[in-house]
């Protein structure tokens, strides 16, 4: 049938590697099957068996041994040595895993616990400020050597501002919680105001006096798998850009009351001059208020109005300047959606 369309599709003036294409077959394989005839299109390949594929009674003699009271316990790697310190030779250790599990008998052996599976923190979602924080702490060189200073830093991810920060010689969740509420009070939430607080596994953050204040204010938590730095991304690219800045120390605080002072400075710029490129070049803080629509808004009346003046010079649309009205923490991708399926 192969042959017959291409021929057909030949017959009209198509080229053969291009039927060939659409057919399914490499052009190679057309020319081989019209070279030698029907014979060689309807081969019957013959299935064989491996050479070295074990019988019936040696899997059961591996299934017996890893089942008895000895090597119950014990992993292939472990079984296959010790049964050879005796003399004993069943397969090797690849053999035993693959008895075992085409058995559906390689499972957790033992009596410890199986290593726990975290599961991706929930997805959080943001449609205007005060409605997901994240907050991380991070070093600050001390000129003292193997001492440091904690920064402690809330930011709201819907605006990218920082609400809240302090720095501290110590790490402490009754530190944070001190922070937490100030952070609460600055930005004038009314209480029963429900606030998701995202963070990592640190002792600080899941310390009592931590809790108790979150559950205190209302303040839902959210934790970040352990190890996993990408499930609180907001605040770590935070702490990146806060110290590659240009006016960042190039020598260790002399002391704590420097780096507050350093750290009020910077805090300041952040949130009233840096245009945040994930803002799409506004300012946190005038996301934060709202003014970033009307600003995004004159930005793209200005690029259409340059367009209408010089067509040539654009290819195609302006710079999309539309304002994103939401912003996701740990947001399910299709792929995790289609393996829970």
């Amino acid at each position: 049938m192969a042959i017959e369309l291409i021929d057909e599709a030949m017959g009209h003036g198509a080229r053969q590697s291009r039927a060939c294409e659409v057919v399914g077959i490499d052009r190679r394989t057309y020319q081989r099957w019209q070279r030698t005839g029907l014979s060689d299109r309807r081969q019957v390949i013959e299935k064989r068996s491996p050479a070295n594929k074990l019988d019936e009674e040696e899997r059961q003699a591996i299934i017996a041994v890893c089942n008895t009271e000895e090597f119950r316990s014990q992993s292939p790697k472990q079984i296959v040595p010790a049964l050879a310190d005796r003399g004993i030779y069943l397969a090797s250790e690849s053999t035993f895993y693959r008895v075992l599990r085409a058995e559906d008998m390689l499972h957790h052996r033992g009596r410890a616990r199986q290593p726990a599976t975290t599961g991706k923190p929930r997805a959080c979602v943001a449609t205007a400020p005060n409605q997901v924080w994240s907050w991380d702490i991070t070093y600050l060189a001390n000129s003292v050597k193997g001492l440091f200073f904690y920064l402690y830093l809330f930011m709201d991810i819907y605006s990218r501002k920082i609400v809240g920060w302090e720095v501290y010689e110590t790490e402490s969740s009754e530190q944070a919680a001190q922070v937490l509420r100030k952070s609460r009070l600055a930005e004038a939430i009314a209480p029963g105001q429900e606030v998701i607080l995202h963070t990592d596994n640190g002792s600080p953050m899941k310390g009592a006096t931590m809790l108790a204040t979150m559950q205190k204010l209302g303040v839902v938590p959210s934790f970040s798998r352990p190890s996993v730095s990408n499930d609180n991304a907001y605040s770590e690219a935070l702490f990146k850009t806060l110290k590659y800045v240009p006016g960042y120390p190039t020598k260790p605080f002399e002391d704590i009351e420097a780096a507050r002072q350093w750290v009020m400075q910077c805090v300041q710029w952040y949130n009233h001059s840096h245009r945040h490129s994930g803002l799409k070049y506004v300012t946190p803080a005038q996301r934060h208020e709202g003014c970033d629509i009307e600003i995004l808004a004159h930005r793209k009346w200005v690029y259409e109005a340059a367009k209408e003046r010089h067509p040539q010079r654009w290819s195609g649309d302006t710079r999309n300047w539309e304002h994103e009205p939401v912003v996701n923490l740990n947001p399910i991708r299709d792929n995790e959606i289609k393996k829970a399926a």
